[in-house]
């Protein structure tokens, strides 16, 4: 059990048996009445962000995440075959249970899954992500005066804006967190 006073953004905590993780919390002790946490809260399956006030002191519980290094294998249809790199056992991930960072998923990649009671509910990509162009328009000479951006195709098929000095087959650094180009490998 942990109490509300303790809260720290990206804590998981369970409630009515799902997993919420703190996205935001605030200690809030009004003119009248009893101290409280206002939080937003992210379930952890189904990613909906709600909005939740605990009475300060109050006991929530504590939930355990397991998190296992896995290597991502291939795409079998529609299933995504990641290895244990310490049992060597591979499972199948679904999209959804990837969420928003499939496009960044390349093969022989190490990544975090995360799991509960033996469930996978998400996986953590590493921040950065080295992917070649593979499809950009050519840069005009002139075109670097004004900063801008253009769209580019990487490897798997993620659209990322990057600067106009970049050509196919240069290799990118890609933040993942933000889908964002960060610099040339």
């Amino acid at each position: 059990m942990i109490s509300s006073n303790d809260f720290k953004t990206g804590l998981t905590i369970e409630i009515d048996g799902d997993v919420f993780q703190i996205v935001e919390f605030q200690h809030v002790k009004p003119g009248k009445g009893s101290p409280f946490v206002r939080t937003k809260i992210k379930n952890v399956k189904t990613g909906a962000v709600v909005e939740k006030r605990f009475n300060a002191g109050e006991k929530v519980e504590r939930a355990r995440l397991d998190r296992r290094e896995m290597q991502y294998l291939y795409k079998d249809g529609e299933q995504f075959v990641v290895m244990d790199n310490e049992s060597f056992e591979q499972i199948m991930l679904t999209e959804n249970q990837i969420g928003d960072q499939v496009k960044w998923l390349k093969e022989n990649m190490n990544l975090g899954v995360l799991l509960y009671n033996n469930e996978v509910i998400g996986v953590d990509l590493p921040n950065s992500v080295e992917l070649k162009v593979i499809e950009t328009e050519p840069g005009v000479k002139g075109d670097t005066a004004t900063g801008g951006s253009k769209n580019a195709v990487v490897e798997t098929g993620a659209n990322v804006q990057v600067p106009f000095f970049v050509n196919e087959g240069d290799v990118l650094i890609i933040d993942t967190r933000t889908g964002t180009y960060v610099s040339r490998a």
